[in-house]
């Protein structure tokens, strides 16, 4: 027996919430939509449906051309267009009735599709031949979902220590009683998964419920491993926001606590930072750089440079071939043609120049792109392959190898970024007075420069830095990129920052300066539209993309990472030299809990 769902006349039994005759299982089949006893609105037509879109078609073809016929007529005799005689009334109504029929895109069975479409309360598998046991999902809460967490009333015990101990131990009791298990028709699901009958990745597609596809994934991925995801979180959270965007096969999600650091005034407004870190210390310190910045004047920032990059690897038969491809693509009189063709693949993305590198029979291509608000890797990638199928029209020889040959350079250190730049450029500075170094920060001026030239520029020397002549820029970087939905990988490249030093008005103030030649942000696509991650971007007002100023919102948050970084390279540059680092963590960074007796109790 085909059936859909049980009969809504059943009701639940009172505390049970499950139907009254809810035990019988019942071995179904799934039912297309399209089963033929269904009824269709397109019985109702005198013609099959087909002949039906062929009449329409040629009528309103028809129509089209006797009216455009007998208006040019009008047109040629000075005969006003309002005076029209029967056979034009017929054709203009007949010319109406048409249209809107073809609005439908083939009429009703547009229409049909979209009011016959499956209830998302079941789902059809790959094979329309595989039978799956349907039954009521009387649970009010997926399998796997974050625990309840009401702590239960209890009454006050003197101590408080030992009170805290009943109260978990009765929480946790409770916590274990309360997990509801998987409904039948949610238990078959997972066995299916389990057996490897129903991959896992294909879930959201088949349940149309992202939430209820998480959920079960997670309990069988708890089976197939034997390990418990207890404390990893569920609930409270859009998995419709990440499909096809952010992340395949949820199970959950991390939670990072958010700091703010700030108020900074950068070029004459106050930004607050948000800074999503589990380190200690790392947004107090940032916090008390942008205090001494403050207490100055405020920083400010300039913009150097502003083109995501992408370069692609192709092959000749020989080095001159190679060659000849490098001549043609950094000719100015090509860079025309190059451009138009490039810039096609986006309303923001703009060639701004091609630099190529020779290897033995291998040509690299660096694109380099204004992209706009956002970070903007696809939309330099999809003009680069509309360059490259364009080029082998000229050069039918070209073996294009990859879309990426790695002179990019992303998500990894290198030369070409510290040098060129990628992304935004942006260098920033401050003026430190003379007392605030010494009451906020706790140091003096002369300490600061020599411990900067030590550390961050000798130091880093020392050990083959490349870009690496700061103290800690990677720290901010990667918490401010994890807050605003940026890609965290590629804190690997924006971190490339070189802090200077030095004493000015006759050694009584310090300039501080940051120099980031590749700050890889953008405020739309990614992460950033996700809840979290937008209200802090909402926060800095950089939230989605600047219609007014296209790339002002990305520029602007590269100024803000700037100005962080330049931030806690004071605060923590400060706390080296005063000596303060070791008990500032101690203070910060270490739990004073003790972990051992919270297990045992």
């Amino acid at each position: 027996m085909d059936v859909r769902r049980r009969s809504a006349m059943q009701q639940p039994t009172k505390g049970a919430g499950r139907p009254i005759n809810g035990q019988m299982k019942m071995k179904v089949k799934m039912v297309d939509h399209n089963h033929h006893d269904s009824t269709k609105a397109s019985d109702a037509l005198p013609l099959p449906l087909y002949l039906t879109n062929a009449v329409f078609f040629t009528l309103f073809f028809s129509v089209v051309y006797f009216l455009l016929t007998r208006w040019r007529e009008k047109i040629r005799t000075s005969t006003p267009l309002h005076m029209v005689n029967l056979s034009e009334i017929v054709a203009i109504l007949a010319f109406v009735a048409s249209f809107i029929y073809l609005l439908g895109f083939f009429g009703i069975d547009f229409v049909q599709s979209l009011i016959l479409r499956p209830s998302n309360d079941v789902w059809a598998a790959d094979d329309d031949e595989e039978d799956i046991i349907l039954k009521d999902d009387a649970r009010k809460v997926p399998c796997g979902q974050a625990l309840d967490c009401s702590i239960p009333k209890i009454a006050p015990v003197a101590p408080l220590k030992p009170a805290l101990k009943v109260a978990q131990k009765v929480f946790d009791k409770e916590v274990v009683s309360q997990t509801p298990p998987p409904t039948a028709e949610d238990e078959e699901i997972i066995n299916a998964v389990v057996a490897g009958t129903i991959p896992s990745y294909s879930l959201e597609t088949k349940l149309s419920d992202c939430k209820r596809a998480a959920s079960i994934r997670r309990e069988a991925l708890q089976r197939t491993s034997g390990k418990s995801l207890e404390g990893l979180p569920l609930e409270g959270f859009d998995y419709e926001s990440i499909l096809g965007q952010c992340c395949e096969m949820p199970v959950g999600y991390i939670t990072i606590p958010v700091g703010i650091a700030g108020p900074i005034m950068l070029d004459g407004k106050e930004f607050s930072v948000p800074m999503a870190t589990t380190e200690g210390c790392l947004v107090a310190s940032t916090n008390r750089g942008c205090k001494a910045i403050n207490l100055s004047g405020g920083a400010s920032s300039v913009l150097l440079r502003d083109g995501m990059t992408r370069a692609p690897v192709v092959r000749f038969n020989s080095a001159k071939r190679a060659a000849e491809l490098k001549f043609f693509m950094e000719d100015p009189e090509n860079a025309d043609t190059i451009a138009t063709i490039f810039n096609k693949s986006s309303r923001f993305g703009r060639i701004q120049s091609v630099k190529c590198a020779v290897a033995g029979k291998n040509l690299y291509m660096r694109f380099c792109c204004s992209t706009g608000d956002a970070m903007g890797m696809n939309m330099v990638s999809k003009g680069v392959q509309n360059v490259l199928d364009f080029l082998q029209n000229d050069f039918p020889d070209m073996d294009v190898i990859g879309i990426s040959g790695n002179y990019c350079s992303d998500k990894k250190p290198a030369a070409v970024n510290w040098i060129e730049g990628r992304g935004k450029s942006v260098v920033c500075e401050a003026v430190i007075k003379g007392d605030i170094v010494r009451k906020v920060l706790k140091t003096n001026v002369e300490a600061l420069v020599e411990l900067n030239m030590l550390k961050n520029l000798t130091g880093s020397a020392m050990a083959g830095a490349l870009g690496g002549f700061n103290a800690q820029a990677s720290n901010i970087v990667s918490a401010v990129y994890l807050a605003t939905g940026q890609d965290p990988a590629q804190n690997v490249e924006s971190s490339h920052c070189i802090t200077m030093m030095e004493a000015i008005n006759d050694g009584k103030d310090l300039h501080i300066s940051v120099t980031m030649p590749s700050i890889e942000v953008g405020t739309v696509g990614g992460g950033t539209q996700l809840a979290s991650q937008s209200a802090c971007l909402n926060l800095l007002g950089v939230k989605g993309a600047n219609r007014e100023a296209p790339g002002s919102n990305a520029r602007q948050l590269a100024s803000v990472v700037a100005g962080a970084v330049l931030a806690a390279e004071l605060s923590l540059m400060s706390a080296i030299a005063a000596g303060h680092l070791v008990r500032s963590h101690m203070k910060y960074n270490r739990s004073s809990k003790d972990v051992s007796t919270m297990a045992s109790a």
